[in-house]
């Protein structure tokens, strides 16, 4: 599952990667603790990042989960870009869920 705001002032915001959730997986609790592998987030930590955009417009949150046909076997501490890699070629499924949120 990979969390991002493309509305933000620099660019694309990373707010959360999570891969490796196990098959079966229904639902997230709060914390997410023991269910699949943190990447790291734009804040330069591993987890969730909730939204803080600038005062204004509202951002867009997009939450995209992916199917895959395989695990990533990653290391944590990996970026989205390299989740988006590792998939390519293991998609078998994707959804998106956009939220909007502003100050």
């Amino acid at each position: 599952m990979i969390t991002d705001d493309p509305d933000a002032p620099a660019g694309t915001f990373v707010h959360w990667v999570l891969y490796d959730i196990p098959p079966g997986t229904t639902s997230l609790s709060e914390g997410v603790i023991g269910v699949g592998i943190q990447g790291v987030n734009g804040f330069g930590r591993s987890g969730y990042g909730g939204p803080c955009p600038p005062r204004g417009g509202a951002h867009r949150y997009f939450f995209k989960i992916y199917a895959l046909d395989t695990s990533l076997d990653l290391q944590s501490s990996v970026t989205k870009a390299e989740v988006e890699t590792a998939m390519q070629g293991h998609v078998i499924a994707q959804g998106q869920l956009m939220g909007k949120y502003k100050r």
